[in-house]
């Protein structure tokens, strides 16, 4: 009885073992898949982006929902708490791009592998292929899990429920967490798609599809209001956009793209201010001057995207430049500075890196992640109600939640 008991090999579960163990408590990790940390062997096309090498500070700015919930849980164990976790048990790491931390052999199965030896060295038991029916709650009280195999009731004084989101069903993520929460009395806030591409409206935005625009600079509208500013990369699929710019900007649109489309402006030069544009405009007008307009863009756009350009200028593809207005110049140059889309939806689970909602944290203690309305429950990673942007700042919430959920629970089962 005397034992923690965690449901969920991914991220937040495996990081709960390790924090539960290191307390000296018996610790039993069940986990309904062949295998430990399934998703993470997807995450980072395969890579596993595992954090983010910013000051510990500074990843508050990168949380999309309930960040201030975090301070505990981040403080307590940090990203460079974990980057040393995973270089102490043979994975060494390297930082990229945007101070992303990857392993240094590229392989998200070195994460796992490097996870599953520190779960070994602290003798954590590990069930494999083991799905959780629900919990054991008896008058009020939790007294541990039902496996859905064996139809028997494994007692604990601790339970951590980690079983992840919605996305990614493939791997398991099919809501389970959600249910067992209800179960202890638990609101369970609207879950949507996040980190996931959108949907667009226009026609000649699918017919880009497979271009990809570099430091570029999107604004997604509601109305008047902007709801996120993102620079950097931008992918034209066959049903709209993608690319990291896309994905961090569907985290802040979920929500209202709910009610009502949205609009996206893409800045397709936001290095150049509209003067230095028109400027350059000019420029690149005098030199080709006796050319159809058509054919005059090559310096300014990718070969895929001068005839949608042409086509939405108004402008006569086959008029001379020198004949062009200054009129019709100036509504190619507002084009440029914003490329209009119109975001219809979000993909689905499927597509989405993570899920936004879940558990309400107004629920949980943060300084421990117990349950306020079941003693002894805790809960970790993407089953609360916790979302970040893309650069490893979602699992670093895995790896926080879960530790301070595993260690609190370790200490609630000695008492």
């Amino acid at each position: 009885m005397n034992r923690v008991v965690i449901i969920g090999g991914g991220a937040a579960g495996m990081a709960a073992a390790i924090g539960a163990a290191r307390t000296g408590l018996e610790t039993h990790l069940y986990e309904k898949n062949e295998k430990l940390g399934k998703k993470l062997y997807i995450t980072g096309k395969g890579r596993c982006n595992v954090t983010n090498a910013c000051e510990t500070e500074e990843l508050f700015a990168n949380m999309v929902t309930n960040g201030k919930f975090l301070y505990s849980a981040m403080y307590g164990f940090t990203n460079f708490d974990m980057m040393s976790l995973l270089e102490s048990c043979g994975c060494p790491l390297k930082t990229e791009r945007g101070a992303r931390v990857f392993p240094v052999s590229d392989k998200a199965s070195d994460v796992t592998a490097a996870l599953e030896k520190k779960l070994r060295s602290l003798d954590v038991k590990v069930h494999l292929n083991e799905p959780v029916k629900g919990l054991s709650i008896e008058e009020g009280c939790l007294r541990g899990i039902l496996l859905q195999n064996k139809n028997e009731t494994i007692e604990a004084k601790t339970v951590i429920a980690a079983t992840g989101g919605l996305s990614y069903p493939a791997t398991g993520s099919t809501g389970d967490g959600y249910r067992f929460a209800k179960e202890a009395g638990h609101t369970v806030t609207p879950l949507l798609p996040a980190l996931v591409p959108f949907n667009c409206a226009e026609p000649d935005v699918r017919a880009l599809q497979g271009l990809s625009l570099r430091n570029v600079e999107i604004t997604v509208r509601d109305g008047k209001r902007i709801l996120n500013r993102e620079f950097g990369e931008l992918l034209f699929t066959h049903f709209g956009i993608s690319g990291p710019v896309a994905l961090s900007a569907s985290s802040f649109a979920a929500k209202a793209i709910q009610e009502r489309p949205l609009v996206m402006e893409i800045d397709l030069k936001p290095a150049l201010s509209r003067e230095q544009l028109g400027a350059r405009l000019l420029r690149d007008f005098e030199e080709a001057k006796n050319r159809q307009f058509k054919n005059s863009l090559g310096r300014l756009f990718p070969a895929k995207l001068i005839p949608v350009m042409v086509e939405r200028s108004g402008i006569d593809p086959n008029k001379r430049v020198n004949e062009i207005t200054v009129r019709e110049r100036e509504q190619l140059l507002s084009l440029t500075k914003a490329f209009r889309v119109t975001l219809t939806g979000l993909r689905g689970f499927g597509e989405a890196i993570i899920t936004q909602g879940g558990v309400q944290v107004k629920e949980i203690d943060p300084h421990t992640m117990e349950s306020k309305k079941l003693p002894g429950l805790f809960f970790a990673g993407e089953l609360l109600d916790l979302d970040g942007v893309t650069g490893g700042f979602n699992l670093q919430i895995a790896w926080s939640t879960g530790m301070l959920a595993g260690q609190s629970a370790g200490q609630r089962a000695s008492e």
